[in-house]
C-alpha cells in the first residue's frame, strides 16, 4: 500500500495516472459482468439503473397488488369462462367435452407453459349464450374431472 501512496508523490505522476486508471477500469468490468448478471434484479446494484422518465408516471406496483388493466369484452358478444384447478392430462377436447353437455362452445382453451408446452392448469372457455355459460359454471363448478376440483366462473378479462 505504501508503494502505491508513494507513486502520488514525487515529480513523474504518470504511474499514479496508470493505477488509477487500472483500478476504474476494473471497477467497471466487475460492474458490469458480476453484478448485472443478467440484467435482473437479482442483485442490489442491477436491473438497468435509473427509472426511465416513461416509468414514473406508471403506478407503483407493490408486493401482493395487481395493476388491473381491463380488455373489453369478447366482439361476438360471446362469454369468455376462466376455468382452473385443471389437471395437467386434461386435453383442450376434453374440456370442451364438458362444456358442450351445456350448449356451443364457440372455443377451448388450456394455457400451457412456452418453455416446456405443459398444461398450467388454467385455461378459458368461449360460448356464446349468457344462460348457456353461465348453467355450465353452476354445474361444473367443484365438479371433479381427472382427479380435479375444477373452478368456473365468469372471466375478468384483466390482462
Amino acid at each position: 500500500m505504501e508503494n502505491v501512496l508513494n507513486l502520488f508523490k514525487g515529480d513523474n505522476l504518470w504511474p499514479a495516472i496508470a493505477v488509477a486508471v487500472a483500478a476504474f477500469v476494473l471497477g467497471m468490468i466487475f460492474e458490469l459482468v458480476l453484478v448485472k448478471c443478467c440484467g435482473c434484479k437479482c442483485r442490489s446494484g442491477s436491473g438497468g439503473g435509473k427509472k426511465k422518465p416513461q416509468d414514473r408516471d406508471q403506478p407503483r406496483q407493490g408486493r401482493g397488488e395487481r395493476i388491473e388493466k381491463r380488455h373489453p369484452a369478447p366482439a361476438d358478444g360471446s362469454i369468455e369462462i376462466y376455468v382452473g384447478n385443471l389437471s395437467y392430462d386434461l386435453t383442450e377436447d376434453q374440456l370442451r367435452a364438458e362444456f358442450e353437455k351445456f350448449g356451443k362452445v364457440n372455443s377451448a382453451r388450456i394455457i400451457t407453459d412456452k418453455f416446456r408446452n405443459r398444461s398450467k392448469g388454467f385455461g378459458f372457455i368461449h360460448m356464446p349464450n349468457r344462460a348457456e355459460a353461465d348453467a355450465a359454471c353452476a354445474a361444473l363448478n367443484d365438479r371433479e374431472i381427472l382427479g380435479r376440483k375444477i373452478k368456473c366462473n365468469e372471466a375478468k378479462n384483466v390482462g
